[in-house]
């Protein structure tokens, strides 16, 4: 019988060239010990993460080990242990092993060690962090380039398969950027495309790593066909898996819109670029000098474009983060939303909710501070939170199960409704729906953005998507009034007229056609001031609270702020079984 062993040491400084010895001992049970080192790795210090990875080689098995450490944290990627033999290996498997191991390094350990230099892990790297250890199943690994004009090699720029993420199915691919810089070819896209099929055969969410120069110029047209059938694919799996797509290096070109198809794109700041006409073809054609960052970079997409939901310092923040939104998400639009054990009393009173809002309506408070204090142990993971900031969504947990959360922002522009914030709202809501993921909508605003730039931009046309949003969606929808609910954006923000389950007003709450100093304004033309001040004060008194609503059974009841949570997890328990459908 025979026994193989491993040690492996670390030395050398963070940052710095660390030999680390890998020692495989094969030995017969009653012989001596004999032993032979293997290669060398580089560890290096890039972007707030330190890396060190090392490849086994020509020894009948294989083995990759991989190391991080970022923020004080050490992560181990995926391993696979050593095999043993206990006869020579045939030609065939010689063979066989010698491409796996090929398959392995990608475009070669020189390219590996440049994407490391860039702050960027490798795509076999990135998969070890994002799946649970030992999970991953890969296919495709031996598919090559069909052109004779390029150099060939196992995978051909993208490792696909399948894994789980805290026990969930989950398929996944992952662009090589070491391979012909992860451009996308035939075989490349067909790989993508099985892998999509696969996930919506099993009823799986799919994760794209995205990391890819664009189309190869050598396959021509059959490069753009490629791009063409993953579009169709992300359309097919539109609101019936999950996609989500990290943008890791560049996506340029026709490659982006695959991403935009995709339900949340997250990308790496510094790392990560994505435009349609990049800043070359720009200063060639219009002129412009402009930078990849200006133009495509994490913050022009997080903070102006509103193309990419979240932006993280590394890869490996990222990949943990996409760990953290799947766990919100059912695996499928046939799937219960996803529940956990909740260890934050439903019951208790949260006193400090009805300290929050002011009893101004004219100041500002952070809305945020009552959705920490809703949700099961504060976990909020908020999405696009520096685009449109005046109005926030989210997932949440009340009571173990996932929530949407819509919520007006006060502390920005008095959490009015405008175009960007209509559009940012519309779409999330519209995935809620999709997958059945209940809603829950915090509501203070002093309606829509008035000017003739939101007009000309066409707040009409983008704020009815909002609307109808709402109006469309068959799931729970649970809405709290907290202050102002003023004219249109009353009705847009789940009113009860839009087929609302629960909608709850607290005492501070206002619900009306607009504030009472624009409506004495425009009842009281041509009174003077003192006229003017006493019919405000007059309209505060009638219309600045809730019972007119409440009369007309237009919100279910007035509660009071420190029970907010218990109601909404009740709300939310008996609405699980709630039934209704469209006329579609």
């Amino acid at each position: 019988m025979w026994a193989n062993t491993v040690r492996s040491q670390w030395r050398g400084q963070q940052g710095k060239l660390a030999l680390n010895r890998f020692t495989v001992s094969s030995v017969p049970m009653s012989s001596t010990f004999t032993a032979r080192t293997l290669s060398p790795v580089v560890q290096q210090q890039s972007r707030g993460f330190t890396l060190a990875t090392s490849v086994v080689p020509n020894y009948h098995h294989t083995m990759t080990t991989t190391n991080y450490t970022t923020n004080g944290h050490h992560y181990l990627g995926n391993t696979t242990h050593l095999r043993n033999y206990a006869r020579i290996a045939t030609p065939v498997e010689e063979e066989l092993q010698a491409r796996r191991e090929a398959s392995l390094l990608g475009g070669g350990e020189k390219r590996q060690q440049t994407q490391h230099s860039k702050g960027k892990l490798t795509a076999r790297e990135r998969i070890d962090l994002l799946l649970d250890r030992d999970s991953f199943r890969e296919s495709g690994a031996f598919v090559e380039a069909r052109s004779a004009d390029i150099a060939k090699f196992p995978g051909d720029g993208v490792v696909t398969g399948r894994g789980t993420i805290n026990g969930r199915l989950v398929f996944v691919f992952s662009q090589d950027f070491t391979v012909h810089g992860g451009s996308l070819a035939e075989a490349h896209a067909e790989k993508i495309c099985r892998i999509m099929d696969q996930a919506m055969k099993s009823r799986a969410p799919i994760i794209g790593l995205n990391d890819s120069g664009g189309a190869r110029i050598q396959e021509g047209v059959l490069s753009l066909a490629g791009y063409a059938e993953v579009f169709q694919r992300n359309v097919l799996a539109s609101g019936v898996i999950p996609q989500i797509s990290v943008i890791m290096g560049p996506c340029a070109g026709g490659a982006v819109y695959s991403p935009a198809l995709t339900d949340f794109i997250m990308m790496v700041k510094g790392t990560s670029h994505m435009y349609v006409t990049g800043p070359d073809v720009l200063k060639t054609v219009t002129h412009e000098d402009i930078t990849h960052e200006a133009l495509g970079g994490a913050r022009a997409h997080t903070t102006k474009s509103g193309v990419a939901h979240l932006a993280y310092d590394n890869d490996i923040e990222a990949l943990t983060k996409v760990r953290e939104l799947f766990d919100f998400l059912p695996l499928s639009n046939q799937h219960s939303v996803p529940s956990r054990s909740n260890t934050t009393d439903i019951q208790s009173s949260i006193q400090s909710l009805a300290k929050i809002v002011p009893a101004d309506h004219n100041k500002p408070y952070d809305m945020k501070e009552i959705l920490e204090l809703v949700v099961d142990s504060s976990e909020f993971f908020e999405l696009m939170p520096d685009y449109a900031k005046n109005i926030v969504i989210g997932f949440g947990r009340v009571g173990g199960h996932s929530v949407g959360i819509v919520a007006n922002q006060p502390i920005e522009q008095a959490g009015v409704l405008d175009i960007d914030a209509s559009v940012k709202a519309a779409r999330f809501v519209r995935f809620c729906d999709a997958f059945g993921i209940p809603l829950v909508t915090f509501v203070d605003v002093p309606g829509f953005l008035p000017g003739s730039k939101q007009e000309y931009g066409g707040i009409i046309r983008h704020g009815a998507k909002l609307l109808f949003a709402y109006a469309e969606a068959t799931v729970p929808k649970i809405t709290i009034i907290t202050r102002k609910a003023y004219g249109g954006a009353y009705d847009v923000m789940s009113s009860k007229h839009l087929r609302g389950d629960t909608n709850y007003a607290w005492p501070s709450a206002a619900i009306a056609v607009m504030g009472p100093k624009g409506a004495a304004g425009i009842l009281n033309r041509g009174a003077s001031k003192e006229e003017l001040l006493a019919k405000e004060e007059e309209d505060k008194k009638k219309f600045s609270n809730p019972f007119a609503a409440a009369a007309r059974g237009f919100v279910d009841d007035i509660i009071e702020p420190e029970d907010t949570r218990r109601i909404v997890a009740e709300d939310l328990a008996f609405l699980r079984s709630k039934e209704l459908s469209n006329p579609w």
